[in-house]
């Protein structure tokens, strides 16, 4: 198998499904000219031509209400938000209209085929208007899917099942991992299941939970408590939006703790779910209060960028305070 990074496999999975479907459309703000800022479909406007793959007016709103029109005709228009911090202007569209789209006409119509790309977190000096994450927002949203990759290998399986999936999907990249992040992905097709959580790493004292980025951050948090004699037990969410409450809760079980980490603030992120419905199904099973690790609730800092995200050391505090509650 190649090696490839985050990039490669997302180029490579665009490039199959571009292949195997006619219908499948990519575009958005430089996406045909020179493959988008981050060069992530790069070659395939030579490829497919410029009527299946091409540059959009920097208009967020029109790239989504188009998609959304697209995808209500019969195309599977997968549109990139160059960066997810720009997704706002098109709050509406995605709200409004592509998550209610089937449900208010009684499933006569709907924007399944449609997949919204967007790079994603910080970790690039990228700033309060390029570091954020903004995924809590449409997971309050019924009608959507929430996508988010933590290495190559994930992202080329979880973006092909995406584009193929009969829900509208935002399928949000950690772009810290762009080209940091490698590893062996096939190069034939292969789809990884949406909605489903994956334990990579079992254990015994407590469970942590996170996806994207973070879940590399748990890696070396997980190091650390290891060598105080805590076993930890890993999950990657994968799907924030239906979320696998069932493999979660499995863990709570048998762990008795559950620690959740993402970048996003505090207040009203993704964590505060997952911590009200665990301790809803596994009260009587808990040790300790869940703890989330998360960014603070300030708009993200440039300058104080390592400060502000939760890193491995939090994580490990957080850990240890949970197993010695």
């Amino acid at each position: 198998m190649p090696n490839m990074n985050m990039l490669q496999a997302i180029n490579n999975a665009l490039d199959i499904a571009m292949a195997e479907d006619e219908r499948v459309l990519c575009f958005g703000e430089d996406v045909g000219s020179f493959g988008g800022v981050f060069r992530a479909t790069s070659h395939l406007q030579e490829k497919y031509g410029h009527a299946r793959c091409f540059n959009t007016p920097i208009v967020e709103q029109g790239i989504v209400g188009f998609a959304n029109g697209l995808a209500a005709q019969g195309s599977v228009p997968v549109a990139e938000i160059q960066f997810a911090d720009y997704i706002f202007p098109a709050f509406d569209q995605i709200v409004n209209e592509t998550a209610k789209f089937r449900y208010r006409s009684g499933d006569l119509f709907n924007v399944g085929g449609l997949t919204l790309r967007a790079p994603y977190g910080g970790g690039i000096s990228g700033g309060h208007y390029h570091s954020q994450s903004p995924e809590a927002y449409f997971a309050h949203t019924p009608g959507l899917k929430v996508v988010i990759p933590r290495n190559p290998y994930e992202a080329k399986g979880l973006l092909l099942a995406s584009i193929r999936d009969p829900d509208p999907v935002l399928f949000f990249e950690p772009k810290r991992l762009y080209r940091a992040s490698t590893g062996e992905v096939p190069e034939e097709d292969y789809q990884l299941p949406l909605g489903e959580a994956e334990v990579t790493k079992e254990g015994s004292d407590v469970a942590l939970v996170g996806w994207g980025a973070q879940m590399e951050v748990i890696e070396r948090a997980v190091e650390l408590a290891e060598k105080d004699g805590i076993s930890c037990e890993v999950i990657d969410l994968r799907t924030i939006l239906p979320w696998d409450e069932d493999t979660v809760a499995d863990s709570v079980f048998k762990t008795g703790r559950l620690v959740v980490t993402h970048e996003a603030p505090r207040t009203g992120g993704f964590a505060g779910e997952i911590a009200a419905a665990i301790q809803e199904r596994c009260f009587l099973y808990l040790e300790s209060p869940v703890m989330r690790v998360t960014g603070l609730d300030t708009p993200f800092p440039l300058t104080l960028e390592k400060e502000y995200l939760p890193d491995h050391l939090k994580i490990h505090e957080a850990i240890r305070a949970s197993v010695h509650y």
